[in-house]
């Protein structure tokens, strides 16, 4: 179970064990990882590729060590195809910003879909204002899965970008992205995908996938907040501008004229942050030692369990009910706000997640304000879960006193 490598799972919340479902907002760190930012803060502090000193040679190799762990572990033919970014929303902006500004114009359109996460929707909002394109959306259905039989009626020749998230953070659905990918290439269109939260639930292989970009986050894989990840075809980015403008991008400055550095580092504008970059690296090598293969099919028993443990909760309503789930349940008690089951189990001990999740399309089809999301690592453990059940019947009895 490897239960003792994550510190904070020893805590208590309101005098009660912690009980830590809320692994789709976050992952919880493993001590390697907290030991990888320690180790870089005492040993080797230093702004990278700039410096001739020993500290910043140093910092540079650990850096770029990690560029080539992430290259390796999602299978991207080169290096320069790996672009560093605070996590999936700025892999998104960057994309939209970029690629928008060279290919996207007015009358054109961006397809998306009606469960993407909204950092997967406001940037193509922001881009189809700037230049008055259309932005089109493929719905799902009842269950919570895509209605790919739209799909071709959706793809024209207007379509410019297709971005997709690969699996919803709310309704757990797992897309049939490969599909997505083929249908739209067939057409010449370039694929985008949400990776947020597949990246801990499956092996992702872009090669194989054929995705022109695959954009996820570090801490919702173990790895610390404020890195992530911008895979992109090389063909792709080397036709896109900048997204950001400062140190590092370029390779030479003018007050007439500046030229850009060559791929990725066109791309990473700025002091990144080196020391979260070198905790993504020991969070994979944690992933790889462990092996997602294992952590997936533990991560798949826990959501057996606690499905069919739910559902012998009377009046309960279910969000997301796709037969590829990955271990996200979404769910309300019936005539309970999710805000005030939310706080019961709070009160002992059981950390959800309770709102629109940053999927207000969604709660609107249902028509509901938002739901409890109860989402599970490999970590947690049965017995957590029974633990949920009990905190939800007592929710439920306290509520139907009042």
């Amino acid at each position: 179970m490897n239960r003792d490598d994550f510190p904070i799972l020893k805590r208590t919340i309101h005098n009660r064990p912690l009980v830590y479902f809320d692994n789709a907002a976050t992952t919880q760190k493993p001590q390697p990882v907290i030991d990888a930012l320690s180790f870089y803060y005492s040993r080797f502090n230093s702004n990278i590729h700039r410096g001739v000193h020993g500290l910043s040679q140093e910092a540079t190799a650990l850096f770029e060590e990690t560029r080539e762990k992430v290259r390796q572990f999602i299978n991207a033919p080169s290096n320069q195809e790996v672009i560093f970014t605070r996590g999936t929303t700025e892999s998104i902006n960057l994309v939209a910003s970029s690629f928008g500004k060279v290919f996207i114009n007015e009358g054109d359109e961006i397809l998306i879909t009606e469960m993407e996460h909204h950092s997967n929707i406001v940037p193509w909002q922001f881009i189809c204002e700037e230049k008055k394109a259309h932005l089109k959306v493929l719905p799902f259905n009842e269950k919570g899965m895509l209605c790919m039989d739209v799909l071709d009626d959706l793809l024209t020749e207007k379509t410019k970008i297709v971005a997709v998230t690969h699996t919803s953070n709310t309704l757990g659905t797992i897309n049939d992205i490969s599909t997505i990918i083929q249908k739209a290439h067939l057409k010449n269109i370039p694929v985008l995908i949400d990776g947020a939260q597949a990246m801990s639930h499956e092996k992702i292989d872009v090669q194989q996938l054929d995705c022109d970009f695959f954009a996820f986050s570090g801490h919702k894989m173990y790895a610390p907040m404020g890195v992530g990840v911008l895979y992109g075809k090389e063909k792709r980015l080397s036709l896109m501008p900048p997204y950001q403008g400062g140190g590092e991008m370029v390779q030479y400055v003018a007050f007439e004229k500046t030229t850009y550095n060559e791929l990725p580092y066109k791309f990473e504008a700025g002091t990144p942050s080196v020391g979260d970059v070198i905790g993504l690296k020991a969070a994979i090598e944690y992933i790889e030692n462990r092996g997602i293969e294992k952590m997936a099919t533990e991560q798949q028993e826990l959501l057996r369990y606690a499905f069919e443990k739910l559902s012998e909760i009377d009046n309960i309503e279910f969000y997301g009910i796709a037969p590829h789930k990955a271990a996200i349940i979404s769910f309300n008690l019936k005539g309970l706000h999710p805000f005030d089951v939310g706080t019961i189990l709070d009160q002992h001990g059981v950390a959800v997640r309770t709102g629109h999740h940053c999927t207000q399309p969604i709660m609107n089809k249902f028509g509901i304000p938002g739901t409890v999301r109860a989402s599970f690592s490999f970590y947690n453990t049965f017995e957590e879960i029974d633990k949920l059940i009990d905190a939800l019947k007592m929710a439920k009895k306290l509520f139907t006193t009042y």
